[in-house]
């Protein structure tokens, strides 16, 4: 199965050494993040550093540390299943539609996010943090939470 994490998955694991960012490094999912997004993270970088209280080389050496267990997907891939994922997500969270198309690149993949735009919509499977948590770390069943996802 691939997750593909949402911007402000990533932002959460910048900010605060929390579950988010245990969840990415030592978890062993295949995460995924959108090329075209990537600007997001940039974009809040000052914010994330005031934040934290780190130092902009301590911001850069954790974000290449998540980015080494997350593989970005071209532009190109996701630009395959754009018109269909505006179909669905445009009229919810324009900004979002960059994370249905992503899904959509892959079978069986599932958005990790905590917006609750997402619900609003019926077309890909969303996980919640706190739900890869309990799998990663207190030993659930992965399957058996995307099967809760898909009733």
């Amino acid at each position: 199965m691939k997750i593909i994490v949402d911007v402000n998955v990533i932002l959460s694991a910048l900010i605060k050494n929390s579950i988010t960012r245990k969840i990415i490094l030592n978890s062993g999912l295949v995460l995924y993040f959108p090329e075209p997004s990537l600007h997001k993270i940039r974009k809040y970088q000052n914010y994330v550093i005031k934040k934290s209280g780190m130092h902009e080389d301590e911001y850069h050496e954790i974000l290449r540390g998540l980015f080494e267990y997350v593989r970005i997907i071209p532009t190109e891939e996701i630009q395959k299943n754009w018109t269909r994922a505006k179909a669905i997500m445009e009229h919810i969270d324009p900004e979002d539609v960059v994370f249905i198309a992503s899904a959509m690149t892959f079978n069986s993949s599932i958005i990790w996010s905590d917006d609750k735009d997402f619900e609003k919509q019926k077309s890909v499977k969303i996980i919640k943090t706190h739900r890869i948590g309990l799998s990663c770390f207190y030993r659930y069943s992965f399957t058996g939470i995307t099967k809760d996802l898909s009733e």
